[in-house]
């Protein structure tokens, strides 16, 4: 079993997984707008180039995410902001870790600030300028 971050946007899907490929290397396997799934011809014009889903491969981790329709579309899945929830990156080195926590940060908002705990190396919590909530941890040696 993998258990496998999905996350939502407002339309910023593609530049947000962009910057995360950018940031975390590997490839994004798929990426499939709303105009190219087997309902394009029903997806409204302001929908059509959202992606509908895109997947990131980066090593062993999978990272996952769509945009939601418009809010003017009826019936359809509206954009919430994320909350109850971290993307979390646990890495060994300390210096990649706080590289991908300012880059994280850059434009987001810092809830924690990166730096030494009593359980990590180094730990602190951001919201990138996508909205998505993460923890970036780089964990004492056993």
């Amino acid at each position: 079993m993998q258990l496998n971050p999905y996350l939502s946007f407002d339309g910023q899907c593609r530049e947000a997984f962009e910057l995360y490929q950018q940031l975390l290397g590997g490839d994004i396997a798929l990426t499939q707008t709303y105009a190219e799934t087997p309902m394009g011809d029903q997806i409204p014009a302001e929908a059509r180039d959202r992606i509908a889903h895109t997947r990131l491969i980066a090593g062993n981790v999978v990272l996952m995410g769509s945009d939601a329709f418009p809010a003017a579309a009826e019936g359809c899945g509206r954009y919430a902001k994320p909350q109850g929830m971290e993307v979390t990156l646990g890495l060994d080195d300390l210096n990649e870790a706080r590289r991908l926590f300012d880059a994280l940060a850059e434009g987001g908002s810092v809830r924690m600030a990166f730096e030494k705990t009593f359980f990590a190396e180094g730990f602190g919590m951001v919201t990138d300028r996508f909205g998505t909530p993460w923890m970036v941890i780089c964990e004492r040696p056993a």
